[in-house]
């Protein structure tokens, strides 16, 4: 689907900080400033957004994962939403420290959450004893919580998607220190140097998260998809 200012505008990702509260670095993305609020100028936000879009389309062509990231109460849901159609990994309570540099101990403790799964499923856990029936109930509760949404991401993601790298401060550090490309939400009281793929954007409305994640979200299922037919011609042609 083509970015166009007009959807932007609608959403009010154009919608920036109090100006006092303003980033310095964020000058070269705003437009004006209006009743004390700065102003975004969305046809940078178009340029920033495409730049964007491409640079997750090409991980996804290359079958990485891309970790969609969102705590703050208004992207919660909307991250979860797409994060689940285009089947991405996502953080959207909050982060723990280490899951990126300290992934090894994160995937232990996800394979842990499978393995309750998989004794519920064969009846295993059934044959237990109440109490560590209910031990083993609050442990995975405890495990899905943080850890249900990247149960399928298997290795270090390919990129790292944050709504807001100013609540998002520890991922924002982790992928720097791995250097996983970054690609974020940058509102008017960010600094976009911190980040490789800056989209000034207004990231406190849920309307204006909304539509950018649509458009982040269609481009890594046109990169999954591309990386799907690749495969399946290889296949074809293997039997061939």
């Amino acid at each position: 689907m083509k970015i166009n200012t007009e959807d932007l505008l609608k959403a009010g990702v154009h919608f920036g900080h109090i100006a006092r509260k303003w980033n310095p670095n964020m000058r070269p993305f705003i437009f004006m400033k209006k009743g004390g609020i700065h102003i975004i100028d969305l046809s940078k936000t178009v340029l920033k957004l495409e730049e964007a879009c491409n640079g997750l389309k090409q991980i996804a062509k290359n079958g990485k994962k891309i970790l969609l990231v969102g705590t703050k109460a208004q992207a919660k849901e909307k991250v979860l939403h797409y994060a689940k159609t285009i089947n991405m990994p996502c953080i959207t309570e909050r982060w723990l420290g280490g899951l990126l540099t300290n992934f090894t101990t994160i995937r232990k403790s996800v394979k842990k959450m499978n393995n309750i799964e998989k004794m519920k499923k064969n009846g295993t856990f059934d044959t237990l004893s109440k109490k560590e029936r209910l031990l083993i109930n609050r442990l995975y509760a405890k495990l899905y919580k943080n850890l249900g949404s990247i149960s399928n991401m298997n290795h270090i993601p390919g990129g790292i998607f944050l709504v807001d790298p100013n609540k998002e401060k520890i991922a924002l550090t982790e992928a720097q220190k791995l250097k996983i490309p970054i690609f974020a939400m940058v509102d008017t009281n960010t600094n976009p140097n911190d980040v490789q793929y800056p989209i000034p954007s207004n990231d406190d409305s849920s309307k204006s998260i909304d539509v950018i994640l649509r458009f982040v979200s269609e481009a890594i299922q046109h990169g999954v998809s591309i990386k799907n037919e690749r495969e399946d011609k290889n296949t074809i042609n293997k039997k061939l």
